[in-house]
């Protein structure tokens, strides 16, 4: 077991060299699978996510079947190469709770009403974990989506932030966690919201934050997100722009 370092920041300065509001490199491709509908690959730092999107196409089971709209059904997944200690292959209880919460994210953004009677199928595969899989699962989620053409009423876009302590054990909000500050910060907040409308669609906390330290970390949080949908856009366009 990983001994609990005796500080996340010193200096005003993350492990990893970046400050409290700084985000990690972000990196945005979309049309990586070419047999799928749509697909993207995110990667925020060394967290690598592929995401595909199969339909809308004949939903089976029957019984699962809605007369005035589609079902968005989402399968997340970590390889068990993601990870540093091999997980075991296949979904667990956490990746069956992730799939629920990312399905109901998207949900909430597709117009299901135009395809009803179709279920719309998005796959999310951590290649690289290095924390916020999650939150990059459903960036590329959202952008392979937009990317097979199914209508929204906006992209999804989501950013983590958390509380995490420095020498003397004081806590400070930082944007876009990383390992070290997912597995020993005192909290994890996983933040997303449809950005045309400004409405928060997923918001998981892990840990203990004052409702001052929340509005902080919200407000970096609000930043980086900014720039994050800025990208997903250029992505998104990158693909139709002619030399």
């Amino acid at each position: 077991m990983e001994t609990k370092p005796d500080y996340l920041i010193k200096g005003g300065k993350r492990l990893d060299g970046r400050k409290l509001a700084d985000w990690r490199e972000i990196s945005i491709k979309t049309g990586v699978i070419e047999n799928a509908d749509g697909s993207a690959q995110v990667d925020f730092g060394k967290t690598k996510v592929i995401a595909a999107v199969y339909g809308p196409r004949e939903l089976h089971p029957r019984h699962l079947v809605m007369s005035d709209r589609a079902l968005v059904r989402a399968k997340y997944d970590m390889l068990s190469f993601s990870v540093e200690d091999r997980k075991r292959p296949g979904p667990g209880r956490r990746e069956h709770e992730i799939s629920k919460v990312t399905a109901e994210a998207l949900s909430s953004v597709v117009l299901t009403e135009k395809f009803p009677r179709a279920v719309i199928d998005v796959f999310v595969t951590v290649i690289q974990a290095d924390a916020s899989t999650r939150i990059t699962g459903l960036n590329a989620a959202s952008i392979a989506l937009a990317d097979a053409g199914i209508p929204m009423k906006g992209l999804v876009v989501g950013v983590t932030f958390g509380k995490i302590y420095d020498e003397k054990g004081k806590g400070y909000m930082a944007v876009d966690v990383f390992k070290p500050e997912d597995q020993w910060g005192q909290a994890d907040i996983a933040y997303a919201k449809s950005y045309n409308d400004n409405k928060v669609v997923l918001l998981q906390m892990d840990g203990d934050v004052t409702k001052e330290e929340f509005l902080k970390g919200k407000e970096m949080a609000d930043k980086a997100m900014e720039y994050t949908y800025k990208e997903m856009v250029k992505a998104l366009k990158g693909k139709y722009e002619v030399d």
